[in-house]
């Protein structure tokens, strides 16, 4: 038992350096490489709404120019009435 209790005390310096290691570590970690990704990780999101926002756009577009294209009768018929005499039904 004494001899455990040597080699504990003995090794204290490793302990000491261990946790002034961690300590170390956890403080570049919270101070720079967090604030980094969460930075990194907010240009990734802005960067894939704004291509999802070009994308929708885009599809509005060609959903314009397909409307743009019916003749009344068919706008008619698309939005499922009936065309007669000049007139939705």
């Amino acid at each position: 038992m004494l001899g455990l209790v040597a080699a504990i005390w003995q090794g204290r310096q490793y302990a000491i350096g261990a946790a002034a290691g961690f300590l170390i570590f956890s403080a570049v970690n919270a101070l720079w490489w967090l604030p980094a990704a969460r930075s990194e990780g907010r240009a990734l999101e802005r960067a894939a709404s704004i291509a999802r926002s070009i994308e929708i756009i885009q599809q509005r577009s060609r959903t314009n120019a397909e409307i743009n294209a019916l003749t009344p009768g068919a706008l008619c018929s698309e939005l499922g009435g009936v065309f007669e005499n000049g007139e939705c039904h």
